[in-house]
């Protein structure tokens, strides 16, 4: 039995002790009340301001203070309507006045606390839904990456003077050639060059206004004005409008420029 005693009166002294340090903070909130209820009200009124915009502010600073903040502007805006009642004298109109002011203040304080209640838990469930940066680092995003090496284009002269024109090319004309048994192209150039799997050929229009694409496989020819061959990927040609541009695959030209077959 004795062994308990301590204990209990441990529990005894802790109850009483928790009333005792709420003391000072009561006896600061009920002083501010008495002073503003005592200053006028042309006085009181910015003050209770400058707190309101302290607490809107919400600088990191005083965010420690924000429970001090609130207490202050309770109690100050409860001695701000004693100020302003004590301007009417007692007067009856003056008392209405109170009360509205009172209704209309105390809201406004409501709505204000409500909100920056509310605005802390909106933001830490954006930082929730929002992964961290190295799960964005791992995260598949986008396609892989696809190391693209073009070779540079061959020319080869269609004179006769190399010995390396395709056999299944004939000159028809000046500047006019026959590839195949069907297919004509006009207006090109002596010279060709062959993609790296033979199964295109790409011709430069008289004057280098342009490119002609010939597909052997489907007895295809595509002309392009404007653009010049850059290079060749596998089986595919990527063309260039200058030096300051990007080359750009043919199946990307194809569906951004109109295509005379």
């Amino acid at each position: 039995m004795d062994a308990h005693v301590p204990q209990r009166q441990g529990v005894v002294r802790l109850n009483l002790a928790a009333p005792l340090r709420r003391w000072p903070s009561g006896l600061l909130a009920i002083a501010w009340f008495v002073l503003l209820a005592c200053m006028p009200w042309w006085i009181d009124l910015p003050l209770l301001l400058a707190l309101a915009a302290a607490q809107l502010a919400q600088v990191p600073r005083l965010q420690h203070y924000r429970s001090i903040l609130r207490c202050a502007l309770r109690w100050g805006l409860a001695g701000l309507l004693v100020a302003s009642y004590r301007v009417f004298g007692g007067h009856a109109l003056g008392l209405t006045l109170t009360l509205l002011v009172a209704l209309a203040g105390f809201s406004l304080l409501v709505l204000m606390e409500s909100w920056q209640d509310r605005k802390p838990l909106r933001s830490e469930a954006q930082a929730a839904a929002t992964p961290e940066w190295n799960e964005i680092a791992r995260a598949p995003i986008g396609p892989s990456a696809v190391i693209i090496a073009l070779l540079p284009p061959i020319w080869t002269a269609l004179d006769g003077s190399t010995g390396d024109v395709p056999d299944d090319m004939s000159q028809v004309a000046d500047g006019r050639w026959r590839v195949g048994t069907h297919a004509l192209l006009d207006n090109i150039e002596s010279r060709v060059s062959v993609a790296p799997e033979q199964d295109w050929m790409a011709f430069a229009i008289t004057a280098d206004r342009g490119v002609v694409l010939y597909d052997r496989a489907h007895g295809r020819q595509y002309r392009l004005p404007g653009w010049q061959l850059y290079g060749w990927n596998a089986n595919e040609a990527w063309l260039t409008r200058g030096e300051d541009q990007p080359p750009l695959a043919l199946s990307h030209v194809l569906g951004q420029d109109r295509v005379e077959e």
